[in-house]
């Protein structure tokens, strides 16, 4: 009989595209850092992010872009917030995050 031979583990590759929506907490001012990212290559012009970080105020964080190919924005809200957001993309166009830790029908939701 012979031993069965070992199969080396396949990892999937790292996505180039940063994930959307990233947390970094910061331990020594129990904040946390939001930011979100999209790929600049599937918007069709500007794109800011809205919730409750700003009163939901569009343009108060625009999406800049980055050397990266995608465009982004950061802000910083205490841990143990709820947050809840949504992207507002030209013409009025709004739209969610599919890395939201929930989504409903008021939008994104973030647990930090």
């Amino acid at each position: 009989m012979r031993p069965s031979a070992r199969r080396p583990v396949v990892r999937p590759r790292e996505s180039v595209v940063p994930p959307v929506l990233k947390k970094s907490r910061s331990v020594l001012t129990s904040t946390c850092t939001l930011t979100f990212s999209l790929p600049s290559s599937t918007l069709d012009g500007p794109v800011s992010v809205v919730g409750t970080f700003n009163d939901w105020t569009p343009g108060a964080h625009p999406l800049r872009r980055r050397s990266n190919g995608t465009v982004s924005t950061s802000v910083k809200v205490p841990v143990g917030t709820t947050v809840r957001f949504r992207y507002l993309g030209e013409h009025g166009r709004w739209f969610d995050d599919a890395d939201a830790d929930e989504i409903t029908v008021d939008g994104s939701v973030v647990l930090v």
